[in-house]
């Protein structure tokens, strides 16, 4: 059952997309484009032709299977609804970067580095600017990410998510709703959502993970968008592990795995509805201001931990 987990991020992240666009249609008073838009967008992007910068090279053409490898790769190491193999294939002394939350997070960062690279691989004004913004987010957004994971950490005494989800009772305490809100800021801006950017503008004093993608098109950028779902749906799937494990199945019975999968659709649906929620509620603010942003995220996976260890819950 683990083993096949991350065929539900791969196959249903385009349908989460679709979800929060029609809510913030709904909330902007719109009618919004259909919840399956998404999958119509890059059926129709794997059949164009592609067009290849005269400067671009190997690096350019390996981006896109990269990025989508990784996310994909880090995908089969989060359990969805199911954390009874990763935690018990743990224990017994397995691979220990199964279900490892610092592996997830730097299989991430290994796409993140390609995709800059291939943006700045094209040649383009554009590609480097989106690229060098990229990661400038990346070195403010990664230390309060990993705080705050090491705030669940701690508390169940292991990076291994499996265990981290199967350890329910430190949650809801001052430390980790420190957490969660450092997590949640620190996932905005992973995947590219106002404030921080905007996912739905090309304009060229704002985007950032737009700009990194302006050379690509047919196959290769359909790969990059589906990661980028990927990537969203699946830092919703850890946010749910970390912070509101309960309903998450740790053994193999029947019953109990679909009331997880139940669980986790609710829980997805209500992470849809919070990010949707923020970007319909607040507008993009400038590059510049990002570190004060982002700043507040890292005080506040700060101040989790340090709570945890002054308090111990």
């Amino acid at each position: 059952m683990n083993n096949f987990q991350f065929i539900l991020i791969l196959l249903l992240s385009p349908l989460a997309q679709g979800i929060i666009k029609k809510i913030k249609a709904l909330m902007q008073g719109r009618r919004g484009a259909p919840l399956f838009q998404p999958y119509y967008d890059l059926a129709r992007l794997f059949r164009k032709d592609m067009v290849i910068p005269r400067t671009a090279s190997w690096i350019f053409h390996a981006a896109p299977y990269v990025v989508f490898a990784s996310v994909l790769t880090a995908s089969t190491l989060v359990p969805v609804f199911y954390s009874g193999g990763l935690s018990a294939y743990f224990k017994t002394g397995g691979f220990l970067g199964a279900g490892d939350i610092i592996v997830i997070i730097y299989t991430l960062a290994l796409g993140r580095f390609f995709l800059a690279l291939g943006g700045l691989d094209a040649g383009t004004a554009f590609g480097g600017e989106g690229s060098s913004r990229e990661m400038t987010v990346a070195i403010l957004v990664e230390p309060s990410m990993m705080l705050a994971i090491f705030t669940a950490a701690v508390a169940s005494g292991s990076t291994n998510i499996g265990a981290v989800a199967a350890f329910g009772s430190f949650f809801f305490s001052p430390a980790h709703v420190l957490a969660l809100a450092a997590f949640f800021i620190a996932v905005v801006a992973e995947t590219g959502r106002i404030p921080v950017d905007n996912p739905d503008t090309h304009l060229e004093l704002t985007m950032i993970h737009e700009g990194m993608l302006l050379e690509y098109s047919g196959k290769y950028l359909a790969l990059l968008e589906w990661a980028h779902y990927m990537k969203q749906m699946l830092l919703f799937t850890l946010a749910a592990d970390l912070f509101f494990p309960y309903g998450i199945a740790g053994a193999g019975a029947g019953f109990g795995i679909a009331a997880a999968a139940g669980f986790w659709t609710i829980k997805m649906l209500v992470l849809c509805f919070g990010m949707a929620f923020v970007e319909s509620s607040r507008a993009k603010i400038r590059f510049f201001q990002l570190p004060s942003l982002l700043g507040a995220a890292f005080v506040l996976s700060a101040l989790s931990i340090i709570t945890f260890i002054m308090t111990g819950k």
